[in-house]
């Protein structure tokens, strides 16, 4: 979601992102904290959802700007997904993916009992479906990391929230932000160079297709399950995806120290940015969350420099910036409609 970038995620990523928000719903920032009509749809790639909830015990301190919580809920999702890195080396991309998912689903059905009994029949096409492409979001998005840079594969990932928010304004003059946004991941990835890897590319762009996939599945389970609870039942089901492929490629890997390194990383993506999300949502306009999103991808550059020493040339530089202006501009025109 990137991941839900959770997405991934934000779950949310999560997330993923595995895996944002705009209250605890298992929605991400397609609605306002009223569930109004209106809201942002560029999600972080985490698991993200609107505020409010049983959460209500979490407050943010008060000399904290809230912007600064959203930023720190971006960091934390992009730290994860460099940290990740190192963990795809021992377990694999769907075994990382698994493992993230599995502990990140412990913590949500512990926080929030799932609401079992509310489910109606119509209710559980959607929930499987979220469920699985949670999974497959962060599966494909780890699996792209794994092969190309990590502010690469967020800018890639980025076109999908940012199609949605262009079809969902109804406005031909919004597609142009799109368009933007793909000449800067054209710029970022020279295919006709050979820079980036095809393969790599590939799974960003399925991670691309994932996550606007997501934004809409989370819309229905949103609207049906408040608070955590709607992430308290597809993030079990993630989980259960991904230990498809994810188990076959980690047995044999499974050591202490691997499995308290993936319950950290479930930490940093979906749980502790869903928190931050949460709280900043309650002092922020879903507008301007989500105009600050739109940073994800520069963050994603900064955190491969940092942990991951990959280093962008200034053709990569241009190609991020403009996929951050495409997504702030975005803001503008997405709306959710009723």
């Amino acid at each position: 979601m990137a991941e839900p970038s959770f997405p991934v995620p934000s779950f949310p990523v999560p997330a993923s992102p595995v895996p944002s928000t705009t209250a605890p719903s298992a929605t991400p920032s397609t609605g306002s904290t009223t569930g109004s009509a209106t809201g942002s749809v560029i999600t972080a790639p985490a698991v993200r959802a609107r505020t409010g909830g049983p959460w209500s015990w979490a407050s943010a301190p008060s000399g904290l700007p809230p912007w600064s919580l959203a930023v720190a809920a971006m960091l934390s999702v992009q730290l994860g997904s460099a940290l990740s890195v190192g963990l795809i080396e021992t377990v694999g991309a769907a075994g990382t993916a698994w493992l993230r998912l599995t502990f990140g689903a412990l913590v949500f059905v512990l926080v929030a009992r799932p609401p079992l009994r509310s489910i109606r029949r119509r209710d559980v096409p959607a929930l499987v479906a979220l469920g699985v492409t949670t999974g497959l979001v962060m599966i494909a998005f780890l699996a792209a990391i794994e092969r190309i840079p990590l502010g690469t594969a967020v800018a890639v990932e980025f076109l999908g929230p940012l199609t949605v928010a262009a079809v969902r304004s109804h406005s031909r003059r919004s597609l142009a932000w799109p368009a933007l946004a793909l000449v800067g991941v054209v710029t970022l990835t020279r295919p006709w160079q050979g820079v980036v890897d095809p393969t790599g590319l590939a799974f960003a762009v399925l991670a691309a297709i994932g996550w606007a996939t997501y934004i809409v599945l989370t819309q229905r389970v949103g609207d049906r399950f408040g608070g955590i609870s709607g992430l308290s039942i597809t993030i079990p089901i993630a989980a259960l995806t991904a230990a498809i492929p994810g188990f076959a490629q980690a047995k044999g890997h499974l050591t202490p120290s691997t499995l308290v390194l993936a319950a950290g990383l479930a930490l940093l993506l979906p749980v502790l940015p869903y928190a931050l999300e949460m709280l900043a949502l309650r002092r922020m306009t879903p507008t301007a969350f989500g105009t600050l999103m739109a940073l994800e991808p520069a963050i994603g550059v900064l955190l491969g420099l940092v942990v991951l020493h990959q280093q962008p040339d200034l053709l990569q530089v241009l190609g991020i910036a403009l996929v951050v202006l495409a997504g702030a501009a975005a803001q503008r025109g997405g709306r959710r409609q009723p």
